[in-house]
């Protein structure tokens, strides 16, 4: 008779989780697929901190195996308005930057978050990575498109010892051409509790919305568009208007 020894070992994963609506999703995608999920979020100095305790609560109601934090001190460098409390966080609508890239661009964050992602993947035996990066619903950061995934996955492939001897690396970026609203319509489906997650870049401690910067707008729409009903939990007690 066979018993449970007999099972393969399930498929792992490492998913990049920052606290926000588009990690959570892409969570609950991996779970999904059949992923053993091994979520691992980054404290890089960032100035909405709430989120990083909104990652610990996603990965538990999602059924993540483990949910790691690991510490790198991008802040030290500065360069980003997410990281610098010297750059004011634009609560403009993103049409009045002229800017080809905003002050919220983190230099070089989903490299580093990505890489040590791969780490720990190596030392898990996992050979799929997963993370929310998004190109259409985004704010232009260069670190969200898709030739940028395509590279760090040959990069990978081409780095590591599993890469080397013929484990190959693939680096998923399921929702990198979805809408804010596709998003947040599969994620529904798939149970994502949003109401746990946060998005703000000017998050209070206890993770409420500004309504008043770029995240929150998209957010916001997202949620109008997909006809969902709205759980971000705001400052002021209301939504940032859309028109």
């Amino acid at each position: 008779m066979n018993d449970h020894t007999d099972l393969p070992p399930p498929r792992r994963a490492v998913v990049l989780l920052s606290g926000g609506l588009d990690s959570a999703t892409c969570l609950a995608i991996a779970r999904d697929q059949g992923f053993e999920c091994y979520a691992l979020s980054v404290a890089y100095g960032q100035r909405h901190a709430a989120e990083l305790t909104a990652s610990k609560r996603v990965a538990d109601s999602l059924g993540a195996a483990e949910h790691r934090l690991a510490r790198v001190g991008l802040g030290q460098f500065g360069g980003s308005a997410l990281t610098d409390p010297t750059i004011d966080v634009p609560i403009e609508a993103r049409g009045a930057d002229t800017s080809p890239i905003p002050v919220t661009y983190v230099p070089a964050r989903n490299t580093v978050m990505l890489s040590i992602a791969l780490a720990w993947a190596e030392v898990l035996g996992a050979r799929d990575i997963f993370v929310g990066v998004n190109a259409v619903d985004y704010s232009g950061y260069p670190d969200c498109r898709p030739e940028y995934i395509q590279a760090f996955e040959t990069m990978a492939n081409l780095a590591t010892k599993a890469g080397v001897e013929g484990e190959r690396l693939t680096i998923h970026a399921p929702l990198i051409s979805l809408s804010k609203a596709e998003i947040i319509r599969q994620g529904t489906a798939l149970g994502v509790d949003y109401a746990q997650t946060v998005t703000c870049y000017l998050a209070d401690d206890t993770g409420r919305a500004c309504g008043r910067c770029e995240a929150c707008r998209l957010r916001r729409a997202g949620f109008l568009e997909a006809g969902v009903d709205d759980p971000t939990r705001y400052v002021n007690g209301k939504p940032p208007e859309i028109s």
